[in-house]
């Protein structure tokens, strides 16, 4: 099953189940209750399949990138918020502004809360949280991130209007371990690695960030990222592709 939200002409947003090129409205993210007639997908606008109450990043939770960079492997998530405002869905257009400086690209899984989660006592406990997974593009300034030895600025370099991408959709009932995370710039595949190789597994980290705070239902929890991420510039479109769950495409301006 997919979920997926989408605008009307009207301005008004719906929210539910895609089957056969139509939307099938739902009271709400994960409801079996229905919330109106199907409508084409082509008659609605993307947007991001959820609004996520918080946006939860990781780092250092791939295998191969934490021996390249000699990093130990964690064993509690080391994790980070991304501000409400930088949500951004399909076919978005992704302003990189000035003070921004360096940006780069991370593609990654990311996990949807679908019920709520507090002190989970077993992996299968924090598994059975989790609605379903989707695309992430965790972009991030480095300049930022790295401006003040004394403090990296993670919140800051990634909070940016538009610098936490999700989407096309909500995918249930997949099977993580076969999953690979792809990253095209301008049609050219930049980035590529199995979610396999992450150090703590999704249920692993639904279940310890349990412990550090309550997860709600809509919350977005991105996996980390790879090997492969790079700089972007104005004017290049980044598209994160999962199979089973679809591509993610923005476009990257510069300032007005």
């Amino acid at each position: 099953m997919t979920w997926a939200r989408g605008g009307r002409a009207d301005g008004s947003v719906l929210t539910g189940v895609v089957m056969d090129g139509m939307l099938h409205p739902r009271d709400g993210l994960g409801s079996a209750a229905t919330a109106g007639a199907p409508v084409p997908l082509a008659d609605l606008a993307p947007l991001p399949p959820v609004v996520p109450g918080k946006f939860i990043g990781l780092w250092n939770n791939y295998k191969a990138a934490a021996e390249k960079g000699g990093q130990a492997h964690p064993t509690h998530p080391l994790w980070f918020l991304k501000a409400d405002t930088s949500l951004a869905g399909p076919e978005a257009e992704v302003t990189l502004p000035d003070s921004a400086g360096r940006v780069i690209f991370e593609g990654e899984l990311g996990i949807v809360i679908g019920q709520t989660c507090k002190n989970a006592a077993t992996e299968a406990e924090a598994e059975a949280a989790i609605l379903g997974y989707t695309c992430v593009n965790d972009i991030t300034s480095l300049d930022v991130l790295n401006a003040d030895p004394s403090f990296a600025q993670w919140t800051r370099a990634k909070s940016f209007d538009g610098f936490g991408v999700i989407g096309p959709v909500i995918a249930t009932g997949l099977d993580w371990r076969a999953l690979v995370v792809k990253v095209l710039v301008d049609g050219r595949e930049r980035q590529s690695y199995e979610a396999s190789d992450m150090i703590l597994t999704p249920p692993q980290i639904v279940q310890l960030l349990s412990q550090d705070m309550t997860l709600n239902p809509g919350d977005v929890i991105a996996c980390g990222t790879s090997l492969g991420a790079r700089p972007v510039k104005a004017g290049q479109r980044v598209e994160v592709v999962i199979d089973g769950i679809g591509s993610l495409g923005v476009t990257l301006v510069a300032p007005a």
